[in-house]
């Protein structure tokens, strides 16, 4: 990641709980991959390894994408919509992003 990014992670709009949804996508056909909470602290670590980086909310501990399964996600771009509530995280995906072993989460239709 550049270290020519000035932004100030404060002046993202967090939760109650200091929790920005984060939507993953595949930065070459914007396919929608999985969608993750952060706080400041894993999206600094995000912006410093390269890799994607969440919280977990159930376990209470921060995870790096595919640091037990290899299935890294390499970041490419981050942006935030105009509320400021929201993050959308481009990558690179090495293997699937779903747990399931699905390349998406998204793979389950209503309609």
């Amino acid at each position: 990641m550049s270290k020519k990014n000035k932004f100030d992670l404060k002046s993202l709009k967090y939760d109650k709980r200091g929790l920005i949804p984060a939507v993953i996508q595949d930065y070459r056909n914007a396919e929608v991959l999985m969608l993750a909470y952060m706080n400041r602290e894993s999206l600094r670590r995000t912006l410093k390894l390269g890799k994607t980086c969440f919280w977990s909310r159930s376990r209470k501990e921060y995870w790096v994408k595919g640091e037990t399964s290899g299935h890294y996600q390499y970041v490419k771009q981050i942006a935030y919509d105009c509320d400021m509530d929201a993050l959308v995280i481009k990558v690179r995906q090495v293997g699937v992003a779903c747990h399931t072993g699905m390349r998406s989460c998204f793979y389950r239709r209503i309609i």
